[in-house]
């Protein structure tokens, strides 16, 4: 029952700590013995992982990861731990598992399905924010009016943005053609549904029978077809704000009104029926487009790096606590640089515009979790700055990594010797007689 990575009674036993959360017995096992961390229990397949992920065990997560656990390990089903986590709609597992680059575009064995149709169909749409993130969406939405269409700004362009790619991923396909904005509008999730149209889903797609229990919808049925099932009122109208026809039939010959009608959805009739005269409202850009987000998570990734090379050295090690990328360096006795909303890390990014300066786990939980500025004036997707209300359209690393409060002559106590030339710490840590280490 085990495998040649570890003994299966300590691997059931790290799996049991990761589904219950006991982080202490995990450390412990982990310590004992790093290649657990790739365990899989035996029948289901799950690694430590994917029961840590879809129970949202952050921390434990975290540990397993920088253990060595594979990011995009697969269950018997083809399942990511990405999958579990944005199935049970836990994000900061899913932002945990960004920076450490897990791949968005697998697709599980038995639907094909990726990560994004989990989270369409729970209604999950932080995990949706943040699944999309890496293709800088919304960065084609107009500062204006609003409109989905638009220009891309040449700023977008610079940084990476690749509509084409964003759109092929929104509209990805499960089997029998059902797309994530298929499952969002069935079951009445307008937030998800909102954002998946200001990130180019289709709203012409045709599905195939879903599943046993939708297959009456008929073949060939659009997002409108199943949002007429679903029976939720705010879907239907911002599906036909953004395009929807109400006189396409699917293979049935059926109308999304008839749908409706179908499945007891009476008081959807009026504004589904093809000659309505319903006045439609007009949706401004989704509340959880977020523009920083992109930048934000490549500063966090390349401060995971960093700090990882940096951990190599000793006694650096021991000031610059590595913690998955997120954790900054201790604050100075001065306190000048500590973040303003926390109060515990300094600071390592600014805001691109307004130059606020915020660490690290707080501009990701800002981007993560917060909502747009609703001012008019303000530009969709970006997040109101905690400090001005001004819009963050991207952050900027400070320069302050390896950090600068870190004074090695001082605050390592090394001796003369060893202060002229910190870098080559390794031979010259033998023959120092400095204070600290002595103490250790």
């Amino acid at each position: 029952m085990g495998n040649s990575l570890c003994c299966s009674a300590s691997g059931e036993r790290l799996a049991t700590a990761a589904r219950d959360g006991d982080l202490g017995e995990a450390r412990r096992l982990l310590e004992l013995n790093p290649g657990l961390a790739k365990y899989s229990i035996f029948g289901g397949f799950n690694s430590s992982l994917h029961l840590a992920a879809a129970d949202g065990r952050t921390e434990i997560a975290k540990l397993l990861l920088e253990k060595g656990a594979d990011v995009n390990s697969r269950n018997i089903c083809g399942q990511t731990p990405l999958m579990h986590a944005c199935r049970s709609g836990h994000w900061d597992i899913v932002q945990i598992l960004l920076l450490f680059r897990c791949d968005v575009l697998k697709v599980e064995y038995l639907n094909s399905r990726t990560a994004l149709h989990f989270a369409a169909e729970g209604g999950h749409v932080r995990c949706i924010r943040l699944l999309v993130a890496d293709f800088s969406c919304g960065a084609s939405v107009s500062s204006k009016d609003g409109a989905q269409e638009g220009s891309i700004p040449k700023s977008s362009l610079r940084r990476g943005y690749d509509q084409l790619a964003l759109s092929k991923f929104v509209n990805k396909a499960a089997n029998g053609g059902v797309t994530a904005l298929h499952l969002a509008a069935l079951n009445g999730h307008f937030d998800c549904v909102h954002l998946l149209l200001d990130l180019h889903a289709d709203v012409s797609s045709v599905a195939l029978y879903y599943s046993s229990s939708t297959s009456s919808i008929g073949a060939g049925s659009t997002p409108l077809h199943y949002a007429a099932c679903g029976g939720n009122l705010k879907c239907c109208q911002v599906l036909i704000a953004r395009g929807a026809s109400r006189s396409t039939e699917n293979y049935n010959g059926w109308l999304p009104c008839d749908v409706a009608r179908m499945w007891g959805c009476h008081s959807l009739e009026p504004l589904l029926s093809p000659n309505s005269d319903f006045t439609i409202p007009l949706f401004r850009p989704s509340n959880y487009l977020s523009l920083p987000l992109r930048s934000i998570l490549d500063i966090a990734r390349s401060l995971q790096v960093a700090k990882s090379q940096w951990s190599m050295q000793p006694f650096v090690s021991f000031y610059v606590r590595r913690d998955c990328g997120l954790q900054s360096s201790p604050a100075t006795s001065d306190g000048d640089d500590l973040c303003a909303v926390c109060l515990e890390r300094v600071c390592t990014v600014a805001c691109e515009g307004c130059g606020h300066e915020l660490c690290i786990t707080c501009a990701l939980c800002l981007c993560s979790t917060s909502k747009t500025t609703p001012e008019t004036d303000a530009r969709p997707g970006s997040i109101p700055c905690p400090f001005c209300r001004n819009g963050i359209v991207s952050f900027v690393k400070l320069p302050t990594f390896p950090p600068k409060e870190l004074k090695l002559n001082q605050e390592l106590s090394l001796c003369i010797k060893c202060s002229f030339d910190p870098h080559d710490l390794r031979r010259t840590a033998i023959a120092c007689k400095s204070e600290f280490l002595k103490n250790t």
